[in-house]
């Protein structure tokens, strides 16, 4: 089976095509950060637009790539939700529509799902069990992994996520879009001492995340101190540790309580490499194994999605359910992970 996989979730145009045999095939992507960085953030309109002109050309793009050679894919995936309303609409329809045309069956995707699938493309794919942190822009959760559509949701945050703290924090701080890799750049040549922001909801039991009061502890050391380059370099620093700090803390949690030895960190977040040399030292020390997606899919893209959808056709092949040839379809903005649960 060789499925086409559409990401417009967000400010990203992914395609990707994935083979049953062959393993991902072909991989292409649209960024749109030049688009929307002089306004320090994701302009819905503007992403819905830009992947209305992206989209149809990767595909054609992907689609004549000398390792697919022209062949027609066997099914589509694209992201059903959560997301943009506007972007999610240009993937699912062309998705949609291209399915009619060619007569094969469509799927929608969970993006989570995608990001927490992600590692599985990688050489050495983790294991079933696992936990998995999904860290990135819009989400920030924690995910006891049994199998394929077998997802127990641990802990997730209350408010901001992790990925959009960064972005906020490093828009105050003057820093360009988008923030997670302005803030880890500038934290390099920020000092381990002048600052420490709190560790939030660390002090209490639980698995739940919170950002928003991080970032507002920022936003205050921000207006009492001169913003010269090292001290913000300095907020850059102590708000980077407090973040991936917390995560760890979170994830040691998530590992004793469900004794699993394989932990995955996945989403644009996860790319941060002060956040990952945090995590292989956690995961020594629980003989555990950490696993990540390569960094050009801890951000959005086509192939989590491809590969998402190969493993639900896959699925529903092996099922009694009737074939995905119904053409009409839904998006949804809002769409908690749990709603996916043992639904193969």
């Amino acid at each position: 089976m060789r499925v086409l996989g559409i990401e417009s979730s967000c400010d990203d145009t992914g395609v990707a095509l994935y083979d049953s045999e062959q393993g991902l095939m072909v991989h292409r992507l649209a960024s749109q950060i030049d688009t929307h960085q002089m306004y320090g953030g994701v302009v819905p309109e503007l992403a819905a637009r830009d992947h209305i002109r992206s989209l149809i050309p990767l595909i054609e793009n992907v689609i004549a790539d000398p390792a697919n050679a022209d062949q027609t894919p066997d099914a589509i995936a694209y992201t059903e939700g959560p997301g943009l309303a506007g972007a999610l609409l240009v993937g699912a329809s062309v998705g949609k529509s291209l399915a009619y045309a060619w007569n094969i069956p469509s799927i929608g995707i969970h993006h989570m799902e995608g990001h927490l699938l992600a590692p599985m493309l990688e050489a050495n794919p983790p294991e079933f069990p696992f936990v998995a942190l999904l860290v990135s822009g819009g989400h920030t959760m924690l995910v006891d992994v049994q199998a394929i559509g077998q997802y127990s949701v641990l802990g997730q945050t209350l408010d901001d996520a992790a990925g959009e703290a960064f972005d906020k924090t490093a828009k105050l701080l003057g820093l360009p879009y988008p923030g997670g890799p302005s803030i880890a750049q500038t934290a390099l040549k920020g000092a381990s001492d002048r600052f420490k922001f709190p560790r939030p909801m660390t002090n209490r039991p639980g698995l739940d995340f919170s950002f928003s009061g991080l970032k507002t502890f920022a936003l205050t050391t921000a207006q009492n101190n001169d913003l010269d380059p090292q001290t913000i370099a300095d907020i850059a620093y102590a708000f980077q540790e407090a973040v991936t700090e917390t995560l760890v803390i979170k994830c040691r949690r998530a590992l004793e309580q469900t004794g699993h030895k394989r932990l995955v960190i996945a989403g644009g977040v996860g790319a941060n490499r002060v956040l990952r040399a945090k995590m292989a030292a956690l995961a020594a020390e629980y003989d555990a194994q950490a696993y990540y997606p390569r960094i050009e899919f801890c951000t959005d893209n086509g192939a989590m999605i491809a590969y998402a959808g190969h493993c639900r056709l896959q699925a529903q092949a092996t099922s009694k359910s009737a074939p995905l040839q119904d053409h009409g379809f839904t998006i949804r903005a809002r769409w908690p992970l749990g709603e996916v649960l043992n639904n193969p």
